[in-house]
């Protein structure tokens, strides 16, 4: 190697070693902090609600969106925001209406940005309308002090975790990011991810459950319903104390199947490449298929249809005594 290469070769190295000398000797004085390193400057700002309302819409783009009991009778808007994407709070036609208004120049979208925009809707517990959630990035939690007609909630990347309770039915659409329903009852259940794990726990539905996943697994935990219907294209659903009046039907490309005292008045479950296994509740008329995979079924010919089949994978079910 020529000198003149080792000079330079070794003067990179130097440059590069006092780099990250000096940017860890300026973390260590930010405690590690990396929201200290963003350009855009936030501001906290409080709104209350006076009017009358029934439903909320919120309509915003990077914010974290968290409902809470408020500890008055009226309603408290707190918004965590950057400077020049401002969110606007007010009531329009019964409407609680919270909107993301971005004010900026196109030179402020250049910069560092670590810090998360948040939005703390403080409610007073009760019933409410309609709910309606439209989000580019960022999760939602609402707690179970709440009860609305409908929720709707639409949002590309984040996590949603809802705990409250909708006479018409609840609809949860992520791109990526997880779903968590639980302890709620609602007219129906729709659930819609594609990157993501999706847990649906305590719930009692009147109506019908769906569940589509591209790519994630499923936990469904003491749940009843009137039918359940889920398809995907990667990922187990683990099936735990569900119990549907109607149809139980399962369709994935590749994952698992699995019951634990779980049952419907029929099953239909197809897997390409996968194993069903696990216990259902009461006697079956079992038809199965698998071109590569072991089957051992009951022999009942007794109770509802349960046609289980898998291209590869065994199927292993019993009746729960």
């Amino acid at each position: 190697m020529r000198t003149r290469t080792k000079v330079w070769l070794i003067t990179a190295a130097s440059l590069v070693l006092i780099g990250c000398i000096v940017f860890g000797g300026a973390m260590s004085m930010l405690k590690w902090d990396f929201t200290k390193l963003s350009t855009a400057k936030y501001e906290r700002n409080a709104h209350e609600i006076s009017e009358n309302y029934k439903n909320i819409s919120i309509i915003t783009n990077t914010a974290d969106i968290v409902f809470m009991p408020s500890e008055s009778p009226t309603t408290s808007v707190s918004c965590y925001e950057q400077k020049g994407i401002k969110h606007s709070v007010a009531v329009k036609d019964g409407t609680l209406a919270i909107e993301v208004v971005d004010t900026r120049k196109w030179y402020e979208y250049i910069g560092f940005n670590f810090d998360t925009p948040k939005l703390t809707v403080y409610l007073p517990q009760g019933e409410y309308g309609n709910l309606s959630v439209n989000a580019n990035t960022g999760d939602v939690e609402i707690p179970e002090a709440f009860k609305f007609k409908s929720i709707d909630i639409s949002e590309n990347t984040g996590n949603v975790e809802s705990h409250a309770s909708a006479i018409e039915g609840v609809k949860i659409k992520t791109t990526t990011g997880d779903i968590c329903v639980e302890d709620i009852a609602a007219g129906s259940l729709d659930l819609t991810v594609s990157t993501g794990k999706v847990t649906v726990s305590s719930v009692s539905c009147v109506g019908n459950i769906t569940v589509g996943v591209s790519t994630g697994k499923t936990y469904l935990s003491n749940i009843r319903c009137k039918s359940f219907t889920s398809t995907g294209t990667t990922g187990d659903i683990s099936s735990s104390h569900v119990i549907a009046a109607g149809k139980f039907s399962v369709k994935r490309s590749t994952g698992d199947v699995l019951f634990d005292c779980s049952d419907a008045a029929e099953l239909y479950i197809e897997i390409d490449t996968g194993d069903v296994t696990g216990s259902l509740l009461t006697e079956k008329v079992f038809i199965t298929k698998t071109d590569t995979g072991n089957v051992n079924v009951p022999k009942t010919v007794n109770g509802g249809r349960c046609e289980i089949i898998t291209t590869t994978g065994d199927i292993k079910i019993t009746i729960k005594q």
